[in-house]
């Protein structure tokens, strides 16, 4: 019999339930007890939602982040934080945004703000994880309570329950040193408190443990290696049964060491690729269990249920009960329930499956192979019909897209002259000051823009009624932004609903949901648009804002664009061609966008890539193919302009140390980058590489409610400074605004201008 599992589920609710909640409790609207009630109330929901198979995880639930929740479970905290004597998720929050609760005046405790830890990238996904942070003082001391309240809360209603924890090779890779340390020198420290936990459960009825080892996909060298086989070797001796996961590629060079630990079974991605399970069912003992990841956890598309059926078979009938099925990773990637989407074209939504329902199609094929197809006929027709569907729609392909595509030549891609000459051009008209200050974007977006919005969505107001609202809160940014001094101006952005969402919402080959909700930190939750078909633009897109707002001041006014890379790797991106077609379309789309910006009168804009590492392969060997595809789209989008036009680009919270060079052949005129939370680590990038164009350093973490002053940001700068000329430097924040609020956001902008004509005065 194949068991069936899953490896972990959405903890935002269908309805973002823990968004709002984290959001009140923080802005002081509830209380502690109302948010620990809501987050049991969400791990029932969701282990309801599982019932169905063999075994549930536990432990998947995070109230902001799994990997900050494994810090706090091995008591590895800060000293910044250590000292903090009142509720520990007061602590976690302090820990993860800088603050718990909203301060007022005579409050101390967990409104009292500290440095948040940094925050990056999930390996290749849009999730942002607090990254734990290891020096040579590093100890480590097992904090149990909330997993194992979290296990005695789902046996109540569930008996096989499986616990999910981050295995102890992958929670060292992923964090970093804040010293010389080797952070592998730290394992000896961390085995026993590992080894501690795993008797817990024992004494608590467990039987099988998931840890997941995903950095197992990566290329390890031969320490890390050592590694692991130091780690599991140590554990083996636990009664537990260890179920080894790992996802988001293939095993490759790993493999061996990955089949011959010491564990009772491996999980291992095949939703994409099935070529690693021949050979790791040849590789792995007789007595282990293969657990297959059949559905992608990444995606949005209806599995072909019969075609997996076609060769699932015959492995489950050689492994017997040896082999578990499951989704290839967590389903925190997806959203919650298509069940939502009443709204959507109902063709279209055939083709689409979320959390529930890539649950369902774990349970349809274990109910297949364990009773027969015929028991799940009716289903399996169903899901046949809309594969078939899919594949033969009109609606997908665009012959007048796909030929223009084909007709992309080298020149498009290249700008008319050299940087050094352009910037010359550039400065004649700007006529900036040494370190200029500009903003990544956006500005808040208050309840009231988002009031006005959804009403003119839903059609309660005339289009007349909405551009006169949105032109006031233009207005309001551009003054703000006058007084404060600030040289490079931007509208706010208050019509954009999602740096992402907006640009698709008016581009062919898109289609949207109303509650397709995905966390990407924290209670900031994204809504990525779902590309279904081949992708062009119809008319502009920004152009009339843009244009509206630079007609408010004399100073330069940024045209704003979501870039094609972050485009694509923002949004769930069709499985039937290469990415690299669907990016090619995208930047086709936003080069005529670029191009009207230009002929409009805008003399600067600003292209955002945040994403463009994000969809770098885990495994260096294939870095090459991507960013060669990747920075020819954005060149394509970008350098279609005159020489006087001035190409911004943003990217924010992933590191870049280890790609500048393919940054810089993106040959933006300026580049802001995240640097505040990291304390400008990422500026030792350029000790060893000189990068030729302008840099925006950013100086202002916006993740965070607190409010950096003037100093820090002079120190910071500073530090820019001894490895990049002045005459390169702007000033910045880390991304865009929209997240905060005006009362925080106007004396930050306020002390970063200060800062700046401190530097003016003192370094020029």
């Amino acid at each position: 019999m194949v068991t069936t599992h899953n490896l972990g589920f959405p903890r935002i609710g269908r309805h973002r339930e823990l968004k709002f909640a984290l959001e009140s409790y923080w802005q002081d609207g509830s209380s502690l007890t109302d948010l620990i009630a809501l987050g049991s109330h969400l791990r029932q929901q969701n282990w309801q939602h599982q019932a169905a198979l063999d075994f549930i995880p536990v432990g998947d639930f995070s109230f902001y982040d799994n990997v900050l929740d494994m810090t706090f479970l091995l008591g590895n905290l800060p000293e910044r934080v250590k000292e903090f004597q009142g509720h520990e998720l007061d602590n976690y929050f302090r820990l993860a945004r800088g603050r718990s609760k909203q301060a007022h005046h005579n409050d101390i405790g967990c409104c009292s703000g500290v440095k948040a830890g940094e925050m990056t990238k999930w390996f290749d996904t849009n999730y942002h994880y607090i990254v734990p942070e290891f020096t040579r003082q590093t100890t480590f001391e097992l904090n149990p309570t909330r997993i194992l309240n979290f296990i005695q809360e789902a046996k109540l209603s569930h008996q096989n329950i499986k616990p999910v924890i981050i295995g102890p090779v992958t929670y060292l890779a992923l964090g970093k040193a804040k010293d010389d340390i080797n952070k592998l020198d730290l394992l000896t420290k961390l085995l026993p408190v590992y080894g501690e936990l795993l008797e817990l459960f024992i004494n608590h009825g467990i039987e099988w443990v998931q840890i997941d080892e995903p950095i197992l996909v990566t290329e390890l060298n031969s320490e890390w290696q050592h590694a692991f086989n130091m780690a599991y070797h140590h554990l083996k001796f636990s009664k537990i049964n260890i179920l080894i996961a790992t996802y988001f590629g293939q095993l490759k060079d790993n493999l061996h060491l990955a089949t011959n630990l010491p564990v009772a079974g491996l999980h291992i991605d095949v939703s994409d690729n099935k070529d690693e399970i021949i050979p790791v069912i040849n590789l792995l003992a007789p007595h282990k269990i293969l657990s297959l990841g059949l559905i992608s956890g990444r995606n949005i598309w209806r599995s072909d249920l019969n075609s997996i059926l076609d060769w699932l078979e015959p492995i489950a009938k050689e492994l017997k009960e040896r082999l578990w099925i499951a989704p290839s990773c967590s389903l925190l990637h997806v959203p919650v329930d298509l069940a939502s989407e009443d709204k959507m074209d109902e063709e279209i939504r055939s083709w689409l499956s979320f959390a529930i329902q890539k649950i369902e199609e774990i349970r349809l094929l274990g109910s297949a192979i364990n009773q027969g197809r015929a028991t799940v006929q009716d289903q399996l027709d169903i899901n046949k019909a809309a594969i078939e569907s899919r594949q033969s729609s009109d609606r997908v392909n665009n012959r007048q897209v796909q030929e223009r595509v084909k007709a992309i030549h080298s020149n498009m891609g290249q700008r008319k002259s050299s940087h050094s000459v352009r910037v010359i051009k550039q400065n004649t008209i700007l006529n900036l000051p040494i370190f200029p200050t500009t903003t990544i974007g956006s500005f808040p977006q208050t309840n009231e823009i988002r009031s006005i919005r959804k009403k003119y969505k839903l059609g309660d107001i005339s289009f007349t009624d909405y551009s006169l609202a949105m032109k006031s809160e233009i207005e309001r940014c551009v003054r703000e932004q006058e007084r404060i001094g600030l040289d490079v101006l931007v509208h706010g952005e208050p019509e954009r609903n999602d740096m992402v969402e907006y640009f698709g919402e008016q581009l062919n080959g898109y289609v949207f949901s109303q509650a397709g909700w995905v966390q990407s930190y924290g209670s900031r939750c994204v809504k990525p648009p779902i590309i279904y078909g081949d992708i062009s633009r119809e008319k502009v897109m920004t152009v009339e804002w843009a244009v509206y707002a630079q007609s408010l001041t004399d100073k330069p006014m940024k045209g704003m664009l979501t870039g094609p890379v972050t485009m694509l790797n923002w949004s769930f991106v069709r499985d039937d061609q290469p990415r690299s077609t669907t990016c090619r379309q995208l930047s086709l789309a936003l080069r005529d966008e670029v191009i009207d910006l230009e002929r409009a009168g805008i003399k600067v804009i600003q292209i955002d890539e945040a994403a463009l590492r994000e969809g770098l392969p885990l495994r260096k060997a294939l870095w090459q193919d991507y960013l060669s595809w990747a920075i020819e789209c954005f060149r394509i989008t970008a350098n279609g302009v005159e020489d006087e036009t001035q190409i911004h680009t943003h990217m924010c919270y992933s590191e870049f140390n280890d790609i500048m060079e393919a940054v810089a052949r993106m040959d933006a005129d300026v580049i802001t980058i995240e640097t505040s939370r990291s304390d400008m680590e990422l500026l030792d990038a350029f000790d060893h590489f000189n990068y030729p164009n302008q840099i925006g350093p950013g100086v202002y973490d916006i993740h965070t409610p607190n409010t950096p002053n003037s100093v820090e940001i002079t120190q910071l700068m500073k530090k820019a400074a001894q490895r990049i000329p002045l005459h390169n430097l702007w000033i910045n924040p880390d991304c865009g605004l929209k997240t905060r609020k005006w009362d925080e956001v106007i004396p930050a902008l306020e002390n970063m201008m200060k800062a700046a004509y401190e530097l003016r005065q003192n370094m020029n």
